[in-house]
């Protein structure tokens, strides 16, 4: 959408042309859209120009202290942040005073053990099955998954081709039985 007044796109257009000029992935461009509103209404619906890394940092305190947010999930809001502010907006935001962070909770991964995983494919058929069996059998992402293609499987080998994976990367793992 354009504004009228300025013949300008509208800021949340504007991060998401930035976003895809840079090849982020929706899932990315889906989430940062999310934190700037979330940043915005937290701000009484003022425009981003006029803040600045003092609100940037009330909104993450906020984040950790009152929402009790992961520090991953705070993380992911800064990141949003600073890049609305330093590629759509074209403003450095310094230093952030005064900012709470979350705490990192140390913990170790939960792995299933082989009976809990045949536990849960028994409760699955079809596309449902196949797909949780090749994420966990070929340690797939859910994305990597759903662009899985057949041209990507090499039975005689047994591996499998996860293109444009995590990071835009390709990589090749093992293909599961």
């Amino acid at each position: 959408m354009v504004n009228a007044a300025q013949g300008k796109p509208k800021l949340l257009d504007q991060l998401r042309a930035a976003i895809r000029v840079r090849h982020y992935s929706i899932r990315t461009e889906e989430v940062y859209v999310q934190w700037v509103k979330r940043y915005i209404y937290f701000h009484g619906k003022r425009h981003p120009g006029k803040l600045n890394a003092e609100h940037v940092s009330a909104f993450l305190s906020h984040l950790a202290v009152e929402r009790k947010v992961a520090a991953s999930t705070q993380n992911q809001a800064l990141c949003a942040l600073v890049f609305l502010y330093r590629h759509v907006l074209e403003k450095e935001l310094g230093q952030f005073e005064g900012m709470v962070f979350a705490k990192r909770r140390r913990k170790l991964p939960e792995v299933f053990s082989r009976d809990e995983v045949e536990r849960v494919l028994s409760n699955l058929s079809g596309v449902s099955w196949l797909m949780a069996a090749l994420m966990y059998g070929a340690g797939l992402r859910l994305m990597e998954c759903v662009r899985l293609r057949v041209a990507d499987l090499d039975f005689s080998n047994r591996r499998l081709i996860v293109r444009d994976g995590k990071g835009g990367k390709d990589r090749i793992t093992m293909l599961p039985r």
